[in-house]
């Protein structure tokens, strides 16, 4: 199956949401800032998005005039969202959508109370404002078998009146991080809601690898600074870098918070959060006198709490970063805080958690370009190995990296996850997710510190690895693409 909408190119579509703008030109070049947004989990492609999605609806419907004569809503979930839709929480994710809640402004506690007040009353309050009878479980109508060809990920959503009426419907897909493309049945696709306005074309535009390799021979500049330099076409210089701290200061909260959290994660699989017990052991083990030889990868067991941390975190639908997705949420959090604990990473004009961030983004504009970063498009290697390709980048960055080492360290760390299915059990964001992101912190990390060691010559591009994988994801069965119908998923209830 051919899903289209990865490599579009939007000529000047129709912009909606806070950025509104009839006439606004939209370049191909994407911010640091669209790969990294700050969510509820557990999948940016089935939770952050359809929840952006639904609140877009919310808007439209005001635009419309329509909400005071709302009576009934109905939500049609397709593809993916249809077959692992309750196990990602997309159904509770429109819902808060439809209240009025933003996945980067709703607090934890928001999202706990709002959808018990929806399922004690059977009322869901419109955008906030009007009070609509729902039934949780006649509204949504999961419908996996119906796979749109633009994308797997496609919602619907309608409303009635009280003579059952159509007022307003509206269709979305969710492409992966976030992102959100509304169409009318296949039509002409426009962003929901819109990126910071692009008001002017970035400096130094990339697509590939080997232009950016390129860009930073000819300017001199470093790939953080390179990249700097282009978020310059969205905001000032001091914006961008007071927002990516933020960024690394919720990675951090997400952190702190996974550690000291213990219980049971929701969906049914009675998976135990580990994070906490583990980071008492370590702390234990530290504390206690030591004999013998050191352990020299001791470090490495502090990447996989972090990582453990951020997707239980996750799992249980609490605040974290898409990383460039939710589901690989943990990698590049883990091997920042690696960074920061283990390594020497000095701050110069601009801080290296920056830095690093800045240097990830530039792997992940590459990738999402020429390629997807969606688990139901192209399998877990569009997730997980894109994480890991970033993080790898970021983590040779801060270390000083040049550019051609660090393009050879997101090769490494993408080329070693190709292949990579999404065949969550039960279709939650569980198992393999979480451990799957601590082995690919571990491999991010290793994959820089090989990189260094030569001097960015090497065989295979970071741009022959990223067509591969997309060429990959083209080939793979349906069935590993978060459909929760191959792999581990159904072996696990066949044994």
């Amino acid at each position: 199956m051919t899903h289209a909408i990865t490599n579009a190119k939007l000529q000047e579509p129709t912009v909606v949401g806070s950025h509104a703008t009839a006439t606004a030109p939209v370049f191909e070049s994407l911010s640091v800032l669209d790969l990294f947004k700050i969510g509820v989990g557990p999948s940016s492609s089935h939770t952050v998005g359809p929840m952006r999605a639904a609140l877009d609806f919310v808007e439209q419907a005001a635009a419309a005039g329509v909400v005071e004569r709302i009576a009934r809503l109905r939500i049609d979930l397709l593809g993916s969202l249809g077959a692992t839709g309750s196990g990602h929480g997309t159904d509770t994710a429109v819902m808060l959508g439809l209240s009025g809640l933003a996945p980067d402004t709703v607090e934890t506690p928001q999202i706990a109370a709002t959808l018990a007040e929806i399922r004690d009353r059977g009322i869901l309050s419109f955008g906030g404002v009007r009070d609509v009878p729902f039934d949780e479980a006649k509204a949504f109508v999961f419908r996996p078998l119906t796979v749109r060809a633009e994308h797997p990920n496609a919602l619907r959503l309608t409303a009635y009146d009280a003579d059952d009426e159509t007022l307003v419907t509206a269709g979305y897909y969710s492409i992966g991080g976030g992102f959100v493309m509304r169409h009318d049945e296949g039509d002409v696709l426009s962003p929901v809601p819109a990126p910071a306005p692009m008001l002017h074309e970035v400096p130094h535009p990339f697509t590939h690898g080997d232009e950016l390799v390129a860009l930073c021979r000819e300017t001199g500049l470093s790939v953080p600074e390179l990249m700097l330099e282009n978020e310059g076409a969205w905001r000032s210089r001091e914006e961008t870098i007071a927002q990516l701290e933020r960024i690394w200061a919720v990675m951090q909260e997400c952190v702190a918070h996974g550690i000291a959290t213990e219980g049971v994660l929701p969906g049914g699989l009675d998976v135990q959060r580990r994070a906490k017990p583990w980071h008492d052991k370590l702390l234990a083990r530290d504390a206690a006198p030591k004999s013998g030889r050191p352990d020299l990868l001791e470090g490495m067991e502090w990447v996989n709490l972090y990582a453990l941390a951020v997707n239980e975190e996750n799992a249980a639908g609490a605040r974290v970063v898409t990383a460039p997705t939710n589901g690989a949420a943990g990698i590049i959090p883990a091997v920042m805080h690696y960074a920061d604990n283990f390594a020497d990473c000095v701050d110069d004009e601009v801080s290296w958690p920056v830095r690093f961030l800045l240097a990830a983004g530039a792997i992940g504009i590459i990738i999402k370009s020429n390629a997807s970063i969606s688990g139901a498009e192209v399998g877990c290697q569009g997730e997980v190995g894109s994480a890991c390709a970033m993080a790898a980048a970021g983590f040779a960055a801060v270390l000083g990296a040049t550019p051609e080492q660090l393009e050879n360290a997101a090769e490494i760390g993408i080329e070693h996850n190709l292949g990579l299915t999404c065949d969550p059990i039960k279709g939650l964001v569980q198992i393999p997710c979480i451990e799957r992101n601590a082995m690919a912190s571990v491999k991010a990390i290793n994959a820089a510190r090989m990189a260094q060691q030569g001097d960015g010559t090497h065989y295979v591009s970071l741009d022959t690895a990223v067509e591969t994988m997309r060429r990959t994801g083209a080939d793979m069965s349906d069935k590993y693409k978060e459909t929760a119908l191959g792999g581990l998923a159904v072996t696990y209830v066949e044994c």
